[in-house]
This record gives C-alpha cells, sequence and structure tokens, in this order.
C-alpha cells in the first residue's frame, strides 16, 4: 500500500512544556509533520498563512485572547486549514462555539497522546471530532433549543471577560487592551448585558458556567 499523504500540521501551545510534549509525540508519526510551533493568536496567524498546514492544533486560551475567536481569522489565513481546538474542560457551549466558528473539532487535553493523533487524522481527512456525550447539547444549541450566553460577545468582549476572570480591573482592562478608560468601561457593560448579570463577579461565575473560560 502506497504511504499515507504526509499532514502538515500548526501547534499552538503556550505552555512551553505542553507543547514540547504534544510535539514530540506528534513528530514520532510517520504520516504528521509539525511544521511550526507557535504560542500567541498573532504567531499563529503568521506562522498559519506562512504554512498552509493541513491541521491548525490550538490552544483555548492564548495570552492574547481566545483562541476560538481567532478560527475565522485562521482559516482567512490559510483556506484549506482545518482547526482542532484543545482544551482544559469541554463544554457543550464551547463546542458548539467551536462549530459556529468553523473549527474541526474539540479535544480535551487530559485525552491520551494517541486520541490526539487519530483526531489530527481524522480532522485531515475532513471529518469533525468532538466528545461524543456533548453532541446532544451541542445540537441543542446550534438549533436554537438552547439559547449560548456568549454568543453575542464580540472578539474585544471575549477579551475583557478574560481579563475580568484574572481579576483585573476596569483601569488595568484600558491599560491591557490599549483602549481608553471609557471604552474599557464599555467594554464591560456589554459583557454584563450580554451575559444577564449584575455584577463583574455574577459576569465571571456565569461564563465558567458557560465554558466561556475553559
Amino acid at each position: 500500500m502506497p504511504p499515507a499523504p504526509l499532514i502538515r500540521l500548526v501547534l499552538v501551545e503556550d505552555h512551553a512544556m505542553v507543547a514540547e510534549a504534544i510535539g514530540l509525540a506528534l513528530g514520532r508519526a510517520a504520516d504528521i509533520d509539525v511544521a511550526a510551533h507557535a504560542s500567541t493568536i498573532a504567531a499563529a496567524l503568521t506562522e498559519t498563512a506562512r504554512v498552509q498546514p493541513d491541521v491548525v492544533v490550538l490552544d483555548r486560551r492564548l495570552p492574547d485572547g481566545d483562541g476560538i475567536a481567532v478560527i475565522g481569522r485562521l482559516a482567512a489565513a490559510a483556506p484549506r486549514t482545518r482547526v482542532l481546538v484543545l482544551t482544559g474542560e469541554a463544554t457543550a457551549s464551547m463546542a458548539a462555539r467551536v462549530v459556529q466558528s468553523g473549527g474541526a473539532g474539540l479535544l480535551v487535553k487530559s485525552s491520551r497522546l494517541g486520541e490526539l493523533e487519530s483526531a489530527v487524522r481524522e480532522v485531515a481527512a475532513g471529518g469533525v471530532v468532538f466528545p461524543p456525550a456533548l453532541l446532544p447539547g451541542v445540537f441543542d444549541r446550534l438549533t436554537g433549543r438552547v439559547g449560548h450566553l456568549g454568543a453575542q460577545l464580540t472578539a474585544r468582549e471575549r477579551e475583557t471577560l478574560l481579563l475580568l476572570a484574572e481579576g483585573a480591573s476596569t483601569d488595568e482592562i484600558s491599560e491591557r487592551l490599549g483602549v481608553a478608560r471609557n471604552t474599557a468601561r464599555n467594554h464591560v457593560q456589554h459583557v454584563l448585558e450580554k451575559l444577564g448579570a449584575r455584577s463583574k463577579l455574577e459576569a465571571v461565575a456565569v461564563a465558567r458556567r458557560e465554558g466561556l473560560l475553559d
């Protein structure tokens, strides 16, 4: 039989030890070429545009933002690339966001490395990979039977939410996002309104429940 086609892959993971372990494991597979590694969204976009990989394995949370929110930009940079998201804890709400963003799969980081290899091959072949237990909830959200509170958050509001979860004040959010204080305050207010929360603490609690911070 002819050898399997080589799968070119970009790995996006900001934790050096995790990235090294995943890179070594996938690199041992004869049909997978880890062509580049990135630790930020900015670097992921650059490397994806340069490599034009078959698959991007994308960490859910990165230092400069939400991985799921960048799936569309990765697709624009490399239209034939498919994205597999890695997360610490998966929820139906999160999986639905991956689907809506154009992602091909979601895998928890506690999975065995062999499962990750299989998921990469499945995604590269045009398939999708999601935890089976989440699929009913994903279907409910995509068909509108269950609403998704975070669906209307903009990319900037998601960044604001992540900073709120870190305990950042409005002034700190302003500084870290590089926007005026009034703009940062507006972002916070919009996050609260869209999550139906009356306080920053409640907004973070709702976001954790909905899987927006995993």
